[in-house]
């Protein structure tokens, strides 16, 4: 089932958003105030329009209740950004993501109205440096901004059952699934044993994963 977007400024950024949601089979308005703008991505969303995102009246007139998430993707004019999401919200928009380039930007647009703030070459840069910096952990998945779940190569360093290895008062992680091989064990009881070449899921706080890749980094 297909969920509808609204992407507010076609960017890089903006264009990106749209036309890969729209690939995915779902249905994207986008729309700017820049004509030229809408040109590159028309034929790669469901409907883009010229609209001021900053006009309350206009932003109501498209419904934005209808919208399961609006994206606000201005990014580079923090006036603009900031009305936009203004707008959005008071046009009743359900989610409003904004974009911002700092991190005093991200501040202000979570105190006027937007559910989530997102800081793109920011995060991009984040999740690089610690890719580099922590090459045995192969993936990992932000729970918001103080907990994640990542996935990590156990090496020989930490092998054992789970109840000798005392991960929860050792590092402050508890893990939650284990794969070997082919198959992944969810759940894995006190007395699973972790063998070497396993990768292991965990789940804890994000200040707590640098000791546990410390010590298997050895």
């Amino acid at each position: 089932m297909s969920r509808q977007f609204l992407v507010i400024g076609v960017g890089r950024f903006g264009s990106a958003i749209a036309s890969t949601l729209f690939d995915f089979g779902q249905e994207v308005v986008a729309i700017d105030q820049d004509e030229e703008a809408l040109e590159s991505v028309m034929h790669s969303v469901t409907h883009a329009a010229v609209v001021d995102a900053t006009d309350d009246e206009a932003l109501t007139k498209l419904g934005l209740r209808d919208f399961d998430t609006v994206i606000v993707a201005i990014g580079d004019n923090l006036e603009a950004s900031i009305l936009a999401t203004v707008a959005a919200k008071a046009a009743g928009a359900r989610y409003v993501i904004s974009k911002a380039d700092r991190r005093m930007t991200a501040r202000i647009l979570a105190s006027v109205g937007a559910d989530e703030v997102v800081r793109p070459e920011h995060d991009m840069g984040f999740r690089l440096a610690r890719q580099l910096a922590s090459p045995n952990e192969v993936a990992a998945l932000e729970l918001g901004p103080e907990h994640s779940i990542v996935e990590v190569e156990t090496r020989d360093r930490l092998c054992g059952t789970l109840e000798n290895l005392e991960l929860p008062s050792r590092f402050g992680v508890n893990v939650i699934a284990v794969h070997r091989s082919d198959d992944i064990i969810v759940g894995p009881g006190a007395d699973f044993e972790i063998r070497e070449g396993d990768r292991i899921v965990v789940i804890g706080r994000n200040e707590n994963f640098d000791a546990l890749r410390d010590h298997v980094a050895g």
